[in-house]
């Protein structure tokens, strides 16, 4: 099983799970397997069209699925997945 890293701007969506295990031999199918789990999660990763929101970094085993295959990216036993929506904000 994949094992998903959770920021802790998503944790509230986890039960406050730091890591979380899925299964899965493509992101995609990981990430199915996650919502199942957590179905609030899925807004908060995946656009309407069916793809990874602009605004949410995913990295299996350190590398970015951007310069992977995206959702269709293969997956070892044991990948190691990290969500990290961007943050905005600055001074006042």
């Amino acid at each position: 099983m994949a094992t998903f890293r959770i920021p802790p701007v998503l944790r509230p969506l986890t039960d406050e799970q730091v890591e979380v295990e899925a299964a899965g031999d493509t992101l995609a199918a990981a990430f199915e397997s996650l919502f199942a789990s957590y179905p609030d999660l899925r807004s908060r990763v995946i656009g309407d069209d069916g793809e990874l929101r602009r605004f949410v970094n995913v990295y299996v085993d350190d590398e970015d699925v951007r310069t992977l295959d995206g959702l269709a990216t293969a997956l070892e036993p044991k990948a190691s997945i990290i969500v990290l929506p961007a943050m905005a904000g600055g001074s006042r």
